[in-house]
């Protein structure tokens, strides 16, 4: 497959992620070698889903696709994230020399792509974002419909209710949306957890804990292996 891209995906465990993935899967012209994922030491937990290690092993063995992860601390500046990514990336075109290109699911921000694509090339790299610029309701709607399996494991309750928290992602929430909030959460309204879909190789089996409060802002719903990927 030497005539494909190798690319690194990167990886939250949530929808957007694993549909990246899965549009990059039936393109030609890119073969994704790997993942990545940036998980906040202290919690040993993905920064921003909140998701737990164990559960985000068990998504990349599902994915049967190797995963670097970049620990950055709790309390996290810019330098910290920008030199653990530099340290991921180092790791990454070691073990694949070729790799220069990362992909993202980003959807519309395009500060944050920018962003991206500004820090990337100053280490030689490119980025691919094949979602950006999708209608994020139609976009939602062929997740599920494609067969994704998601649930709410975080909420910013200054934009949602606390209540969508622990939800499924399906046409039901989607329903059930105030107007205001982005069918895929860009604006980030919320963010998901990933449990199956056309990426794995089988269903994660995950059980729902309980919902807490952090930082008096965000409804983070738990949730942990309830048997064999």
């Amino acid at each position: 497959m030497s005539h494909r891209t190798p690319v690194l995906l990167a990886w939250s465990g949530g929808k957007d992620a694993a549909w990246t993935l899965h549009v990059l899967r039936q393109r030609d012209d890119v073969d994704v070698v790997a993942l990545l994922t940036t998980v906040t030491r202290e919690h040993d937990r993905v920064s921003m889903q909140g998701i737990h290690r164990r559960v985000l092993h068990a998504q990349a063995r599902a994915t049967d696709l190797p995963l670097l992860e970049a620990m950055i601390p709790a309390q996290c500046s810019n330098t910290d994230y920008e030199r653990a990514m530099a340290e991921a990336l180092g790791e990454a075109t070691a073990r694949w020399p070729g790799l220069r290109t990362m992909a993202f699911g980003d959807l519309f921000l395009e500060d944050i792509r920018a962003y991206r694509v500004a820090n990337l090339a100053r280490a030689g790299w490119d980025v691919v974002t094949p979602l950006f610029g999708r209608d994020t309701a139609s976009l939602a709607r062929e997740m599920i419909d494609g067969g994704l399996r998601a649930q709410l494991c975080c909420v910013d309750t200054q934009q949602l209710d606390a209540g969508f928290a622990g939800r499924d992602f399906d046409r039901a929430l989607l329903a059930a949306l105030p107007g205001q909030v982005d069918p895929c959460g860009e604006n980030g309204e919320f963010h998901t957890c990933v449990s199956a879909g056309p990426m794995f190789d089988a269903p994660l089996m995950l059980a729902k804990g309980n919902t807490e409060l952090r930082d008096g802002r965000f409804a983070f719903t738990d949730y942990e292996l309830a048997g064999p990927a």
